[in-house]
């Protein structure tokens, strides 16, 4: 089938209760081990791409993934969706809509609450005019190798704000702090259930969690059914991939080009775990 809109396979997940898992990727054996991973267990799914990975890393640009992960999906039945993960500049999000990317984030969680408003709205009518979604971010979610960032209360979302915030910026989702952070975790972290449980209930979007790598899965699930309709996932996927690339070099393998095919097993055999996670 085609590209399925992010916005439709989040209601699915809101419907069913649970979460859909959305991958970061850079390059095609990481597009093609979750589309393959996401037909044989028939998990909607949504890879992302992280706007550095392209305009600095070089490892892809957006026309070019998005092509890949357009030609993957047409291949199974299972939906499949499109988004480019956290943006902050306006001209970016509207170049990857028109090569075609049907969801996009825009970040404005660094900036005041009403700057972040004003900007994700602005974002929101162009994209919503050019048939995209729109996340947004309120609160902060900050690094995990930072203790400050996993633990300050004060970056958490707050369920008052976040009410008027969706409302006012007319974002389709929202990514939410309630205890996670980017990267590896020092610590175990421990999510605010208690928090979520009052976003879900002030507010009519999707709720969006981000730093899902190192969640203990029993918090998840939890998390999952008081209202996480999508969940990140990024630090754990790359590190495998990066793993699975040093052993084979240092193994010394007669031929260099079997890589792809290694790392998509370990890939695959990864993704089969993670999205089970998923009860859509």
């Amino acid at each position: 089938m085609a590209l399925e809109k992010v916005s439709e396979i989040l209601k699915m997940a809101d419907r069913a209760k649970t979460s859909a898992i959305a991958f970061n990727c850079v390059d095609y054996p990481m597009i093609k081990s979750v589309v393959k991973v996401a037909e044989e267990l028939n998990k909607p799914t949504i890879i992302m791409l992280y706007p550095e990975h392209a305009r600095d890393k070089h490892w892809t640009t957006p026309a070019v993934f998005a092509a890949a992960v357009k030609t993957e999906a047409k291949k199974v039945k299972v939906p499949i969706g499109l988004h480019l993960d956290h943006c902050s500049d306006y001209n970016y999000i509207l170049a990857a809509i028109k090569e075609g990317f049907q969801s996009v984030m825009y970040d404005g969680s660094m900036l005041s609450v009403e700057e972040n408003i004003k900007n994700t709205r602005e974002v929101a009518k162009a994209a919503h005019a050019l048939g995209a979604d729109v996340e947004a971010e309120l609160g902060r979610v900050g690094f995990a190798n930072t203790v400050t960032d996993q633990s300050d209360e004060d970056m958490y979302t707050k369920a008052e704000v976040a009410a008027s915030f969706c409302e006012q910026s007319n974002c389709n989702s929202v990514a939410v702090a309630v205890g996670t952070a980017h990267g590896f975790y020092k610590e175990t972290p421990k999510l605010d259930i208690q928090r979520l449980k009052s976003i879900n209930a002030a507010t009519d979007v999707p709720l969006v969690m981000h730093g899902g790598s190192g969640v203990p899965d029993e918090q998840l699930e939890i998390a999952f059914r008081e209202g996480i309709n999508k969940f990140n996932v990024g630090t754990e996927f790359f590190y495998l991939y990066y793993q699975t690339m040093q052993e084979f070099c240092s193994a010394g393998h007669p031929d260099f080009f079997d890589l792809p095919l290694l790392a998509q097993e370990r890939l695959e055999n990864y993704l089969r775990t993670k999205m089970l996670l998923s009860k859509l």
